[in-house]
């Protein structure tokens, strides 16, 4: 009760014109956490402050929710695990602090779901991949956003579950989250300007004296156009074209550290198209909490 009266108390004094006394007060009720909030929330809607009032309540919260979101991040990126899944829902709390977790892991379980149920251990890799495309983009209806390509909403698991339109990144990102969980040796490709991914050779389908076996992979799968499967030929063509070197990296499965960092680069680009430079100093600062690390 004595904490609760201390944190009303320090409510009040948010209003306060002097700047050094509301940075106090500030720092006094970020140090609590989380468990403001709701306080926050409540003297926002019912107390007649004024506008200045309500905003500084929005900053604070902002900041305690971001604070929360950079630890957990820190603490995914000091794991060894490194969930996919976990790290993308992280970042989708940037922006959605309130998103409902086990909602965005039960879409996917679905998914998963209707793609097993057509899969069985005669198929061929080819084979599963066509089956696992005609569920992921005709019936559950995913495709690449082309006309608003930029959107932040592109790089949010949840929206692009929502919406189901994505970027290269977001579908392929989902894509082989749902891949793997069928043991589908699908990961992830970081090409300039582009993400696709890679079916990996796991048994040895391609004799060791062929040239395409060198990358361990398959064949290539391009989540943004519905699926494409190609070639390693076309990532040259594609490296070709803009003039960039024939890279390991371009050719073999990126760790999920960089497919979050991708992530992060991505959402700082959105962001300074819409001149939202607070939103790119933030997400700035989450993608420098990677370091060395990579």
């Amino acid at each position: 009760m004595k904490n609760e009266n201390s944190i009303k108390a320090l409510i009040q004094l948010i209003d306060d014109p002097d700047e050094h006394i509301f940075e106090h007060v500030r720092d006094q009720l970020m140090s609590h956490g989380t468990k403001v909030i709701s306080f926050l929330e409540n003297s926002w809607e019912t107390d007649d402050y004024g506008l200045v009032f309500q905003s500084r309540i929005e900053t604070i919260i902002h900041d305690i929710q971001f604070n929360v979101v950079k630890d957990e991040l820190i603490t995914w990126i000091n794991s060894t695990k490194k969930d996919l899944l976990e790290g993308a829902i992280i970042i989708s709390k940037y922006q959605y602090p309130s998103l409902n977790e086990e909602e965005i892991k039960e879409q996917i379980d679905t998914i998963k779901k209707d793609i097993w149920l057509e899969m069985n251990n005669a198929q061929t890799s080819f084979e599963k991949i066509q089956i696992f495309n005609r569920i992921f983009f005709e019936k559950h209806s995913f495709k690449g956003d082309s006309k608003n390509y930029h959107s932040p909403n592109n790089s949010f698991i949840n929206r692009v579950l929502e919406t189901r339109k994505g970027n290269p990144l977001s579908l392929s990102l989902i894509y082989s989250i749902i891949a793997q969980s069928l043991d589908m040796p699908v990961f992830g490709v970081n090409l300039p300007n582009h993400f696709v991914l890679a079916y990996l050779d796991e048994k040895g389908i391609i004799p060791e004296n062929k040239k395409e076996s060198q990358h361990g992979v398959l064949f290539y799968i391009n989540p943004f156009s519905k699926g494409n499967i190609f070639d390693r030929y076309e990532i040259d063509a594609f490296l070709e074209n803009l003039d960039k070197n024939k890279s390991r990296e371009f050719y073999e499965p990126c760790s999920n550290s960089s497919i979050i960092v991708r992530m992060l680069t991505n959402l700082i680009a959105s962001f300074q198209q819409s001149g939202s430079t607070k939103k790119v100093k933030e997400l700035t600062e989450l993608r420098n909490c990677f370091g060395l690390t990579l």
